[in-house]
């Protein structure tokens, strides 16, 4: 996450989602009083306690009003990139197995098993992208979602909304993992679809 103060805007951050090229377009712009969460390349944590707490940057639109309250985060213009869901798990899955030596012999094995795990499903980079972009009615509560599979365009959109200069972005934190091509699994296909269904419903994207 991105909090900025003195640019009355804050970026939600999704896992997968392009996340670290985003933030690397975004630091520029940031203030003295501004601040941002994440911990993979460098521990970097919130002045509100509350958010600190969470220990990583993939803060959920509700955790932030709870924190810091309506009124302030209704005052900026708040976005986040999404992903269709399915792409989006087999790179989670990817980036997960990269230390794990067995996954390179069957990916699409190594999915299914870890999905099988209620742990597995309960972290934050598997669950839902919806689930960081909602109020509690279940409402997408954003000002702006741009989409991965545009980038390039949607945050020039959002550097245009900002008054910054267009983005020329850099590929940060690529797995080098084969994504698990789970297309070829329809019954575990299936399975993920549903899993995803509000993705699917609120986010826009076509099932297979």
């Amino acid at each position: 996450m991105i909090f900025s103060s003195s640019k009355k805007f804050i970026f939600f951050a999704v896992p997968k989602t392009g996340t670290h090229a985003v933030r690397e377009v975004l630091r520029p712009l940031l203030g003295r009083e501004d601040w941002e969460q994440q911990m993979l390349t460098g521990q970097m944590l919130s002045p509100v306690p509350e958010i600190a707490a969470i220990g990583h940057g993939h803060v959920s639109y509700q955790q932030l009003i709870d924190a810091v309250g309506q009124d302030r985060v209704a005052s900026c213009f708040s976005f986040a990139i999404v992903r269709h869901p399915i792409d989006r798990f087999m790179s989670v899955c990817a980036f997960l197995a990269r230390t794990d030596p067995s996954y390179s012999e069957d990916p699409v094995g190594w999915a299914k098993r870890a999905f099988g795990f209620e742990r597995f499903r309960q972290r934050v980079l598997v669950r839902p992208q919806s689930e960081l972009l909602t109020n509690d009615n279940g409402e997408l509560a954003l000002s702006f979602i741009g989409r991965y599979e545009q980038l390039d365009n949607d945050l020039n959109l959002i550097c245009r909304e900002l008054g910054a200069p267009f983005a020329q972005l850099n590929r940060r934190n690529v797995t080098s993992n084969k994504k698990p091509e789970i297309y070829r699994d329809i019954d575990f296909l299936r399975e993920v679809e549903t899993f995803y269904s509000d993705d699917f419903n609120s986010l826009g994207y076509d099932r297979s």
